[in-house]
């Protein structure tokens, strides 16, 4: 049985209009552990995911969005759910199982739509080793062939103490559109144990390389680890390469938080820019203090074979919790995006929770810092807050998505964020143009557009629909001199159907957007 609807987010007026426009994909069913990705064809079409069994899927840039309930008959549906669109346009849904005849986790499933999540296989399977527990997988496309790589924890028993009982990391690849997997592979050397905790290893996300090579690591016992394979996953280095310690461990306390990880992201530039085939782990830890989680991020140019040492991603003063990071690359510009929870505005010690976004356009060496969720939340630490968040990006269109908690109750939100208006020279400083909120809005036929002119500056002002397609435009790079400008705006002089339109600033290179809703 499946549940289809439509999320107009013109009519939940539940944020206020920001700088990056707030979308509630979804709020029932208790959702958490949110996951996204960007079709590279087609930007406009978005998929995603969040436990234990909801799909979202958008075919307007993430604006709107219909949710699907997955079931397999055959395997159950468990959570852990990571979405990705192969070079067909199908979609794949994998994720952890349930099934009636068998052992709880006990594989890895991959369920496939070619309807745009409007039906969707029973499911194929990888990993089933006896009653083993195969846990928290991640998946990756490789564009220049089709393949899918994916890479997970198996544990002898889940949760035991038993010294005799580890957890190894697994992969597994599917060459013909997720219909058949190879045979399960152990890819590390060093074991961890089975509490589900410190010492035992997980986080394995895969990631491509500009000439097929997978590359994955992973938290565990001896800090975060990498390997990679050449051939297509065949064949893997006979043992890992140490990439950073991850001082206080992968489990880490937040407060407020039900529980906390640090699991490393692996990511590899392949735009063919200036940083092309290096290799990006990003990752938390409480390297300067239990009371100080940072983001953290080591590069390696060459292969694999030697790392930077960690660059710290969150630009705050020291002393406040930065946790649950992703990150990805945008394989058009080979911009670095980063998304994570973030307390620094937590002045009075409440657990006052914000989201932000960090991006780098110079490989990975410099850093800014966006608030992104337009308003802070105080998360209710009885409930599950999920173990990762997530961000997909494509030729400048960048989406995060992340759970939102407000009087327990819990929410996935996604901001719509365009690369080309972010800027690492320090984008609030020096604004030759500031945009203020149109008012009525929302409105009716007629509203008044603001902005001040902070010093003489070339301006282009105009209001376009929220496919970013324009509508009209009032200044057209014209030279305008300091001082509080107000502009008229009918929007039945333009036959527009109600819905979300933006209000736009260009100056020096810099974009300011205002969300405004026609009722």
């Amino acid at each position: 049985m499946k549940l289809i609807f439509s999320v107009f987010v013109f009519l939940l007026c539940l944020y206020s209009f920001g700088q990056f426009p707030n979308i509630v994909i979804n709020s029932d069913h208790e959702p958490n552990e949110p996951t996204i990705f960007i079709d590279p064809t087609n930007t406009n079409r978005m998929v995603a995911g969040s436990n234990l069994n909801l799909f979202y899927f958008s075919d307007d840039g993430g604006y709107t969005w219909t949710t699907t309930i997955l079931e397999s008959a055959l395997y159950g549906v468990w959570g852990d759910p990571c979405v990705i669109i192969d070079t067909a346009g199908h979609i794949y849904f994998f994720h952890l199982s349930n099934p009636d005849v068998g052992n709880w986790i006990d594989r890895i499933v991959c369920q496939k739509s070619e309807d745009n999540g409007l039906n969707w296989t029973m499911g194929t399977y990888m990993g089933l080793n006896g009653t083993k527990a195969q846990d928290k997988e991640w998946a990756v496309v490789d564009r220049n062939n089709n393949n899918m790589y994916v890479t997970w924890t198996q544990f002898d028993e889940y949760g035991s103490s038993n010294p005799t009982d580890s957890s190894i990391i697994r992969f597994s690849k599917s060459t013909d559109g997720g219909l058949n997997w190879s045979p399960a592979m152990r890819i590390n050397k060093w074991a961890g144990d089975c509490i589900d905790s410190d010492e035992t290893v997980e986080g394995a996300v895969p990631a491509v390389g500009p000439n097929g090579e997978i590359y994955v690591s992973w938290s565990g016992p001896m800090g975060i680890r990498f390997n990679r394979s050449t051939d297509e996953g065949d064949t893997w280095l006979a043992e890992e390469i140490f990439v950073s310690d991850q001082p206080e461990g992968w489990n880490q306390q937040i407060p407020g938080i039900y529980r906390c990880n640090g699991f490393p992201v692996t990511m590899c530039d392949i735009s063919g820019g200036p940083h092309h085939g290096t290799i990006y782990i990003n990752w938390t830890d409480q390297r300067n203090g239990t009371d100080d989680t940072d983001v953290w991020l080591s590069k390696s140019t060459d292969g694999g074979d030697t790392w930077s040492a960690p660059i710290r991603v969150n630009n705050d003063p020291p002393g406040k919790h930065q946790f649950f990071t992703w990150m990805t690359v945008d394989q058009v510009t080979g911009y670095l995006y980063f998304v994570f929870y973030d307390r620094r505005n937590d002045t009075l010690n409440l657990n006052e929770t914000e989201v932000f976004l960090a991006v780098s356009n110079d490989g990975g060496i410099t850093f800014e810092n966006y608030l992104i969720s337009e308003s802070s939340f105080i998360p209710n630490p009885a409930l599950f807050f999920g173990d990762y968040t997530n961000i997909s990006a494509h030729n400048d269109v960048v989406r995060p998505i992340w759970l939102r908690m407000h009087n327990s109750e819990r929410s996935i939100i996604t901001a719509i964020v365009n690369g080309s208006e972010l800027s690492t020279n320090d984008f609030y400083s020096s604004i030759p143009v500031q945009p203020e909120q149109n008012y009525p809005n929302p409105f009716y036929d007629h509203t008044w557009l603001a902005f001040k002119v902070e010093r003489p500056a070339m301006v282009t002002v105009k209001v376009t629909d929220m496919f970013g397609r324009e509508i009209t435009r009032l200044y057209d790079n014209e030279l305008l001199q300091p001082g509080r400008y107000i502009e008229h705006f009918d929007a039945g002089r333009f036959n527009l159907s109600p819905g979300v339109y933006f209000f736009k600033i260009i100056s020096e290179k810099k974009t300011f957007s205002k969300k405004m809703v026609l009722l």
